[in-house]
């Protein structure tokens, strides 16, 4: 199966209404170029999860700026004055979650689990509605997994199978959201033939991996 497709086909995919997530730190390791096509293209009422809603010109904000969300679940959006302001004028929904937490939620899904207890947020907004455990002495919250209709992820090198290495920090979210959506997407920087990538560096496998899009298409 050739799994390399044009960034058109690439947004194509992703429909109003769905929720997607999308790799990055503060725009660090994020798919800039399925970001700018998807602004492009005006898909809307996304939910999205991501760690961050960037900048207003980098990253997811720039998907923010455009209004494409309805719903936002990120760790923080300190970095972005337009999140906040669709979330205070009731454009958008936006759900802190811890960040570990967020991390954990995306990792549940991607393993199979049904969620897992945690002691960050007790005593907090962040507890309310739900689940509430005592475990050895110690209150814990339940949390659920999540899962998206499609990830959007950002690979430093992929080869034509969708092998993934990352370079440094553009790891971040990106290899537990290719186990946590039903289509994953990645933009890569390079692609290079199966068999060129040693194996003890690749961090996400190609199972996980439905379309590739090259950096310079």
């Amino acid at each position: 199966m050739n799994k390399i497709i044009s960034i058109n086909e690439a947004v194509d995919k992703i429909k109003d209404g769905m929720t997607v997530m999308i790799g990055g730190f503060l725009a660090n390791g994020t798919p800039e170029k399925l970001i700018d096509a998807l602004v492009e293209r005006g898909v809307k009422n996304l939910t999205l999860i991501c760690n961050d809603t960037g900048f207003p010109d980098r990253g997811v904000g720039k998907m923010v700026v455009a209004k494409q969300f309805k719903r936002i679940i990120v760790s923080h959006i300190g970095t972005n004055p337009e999140t906040a302001n669709q979330m205070n004028s009731g454009e958008t929904t936006v759900n802190l979650v811890p960040q570990g937490t967020l991390a954990e939620r995306i990792r549940c899904e991607g393993t199979g689990l049904g969620g897992f207890y945690t002691p960050t947020g007790i005593g907090t907004e962040v507890e309310e509605g739900k689940e509430k455990k005592v475990i050895n002495g110690k209150e814990y919250l339940f949390e659920l997994p999540l899962r998206a209709d499609v990830a959007l992820l950002f690979g430093s090198v992929a080869d034509k199978k969708g092998n993934i290495v990352y370079n440094k920090t553009m790891k971040n979210f990106n290899p537990i959201m290719a186990t946590a959506a039903d289509t994953v997407i990645v933009q890569a920087e390079k692609i290079v033939e199966v068999g060129e990538l040693d194996p003890e560096l690749v961090m996400t496998s190609g199972i996980f991996v439905d379309y590739i899009v090259g950096g310079d298409r």
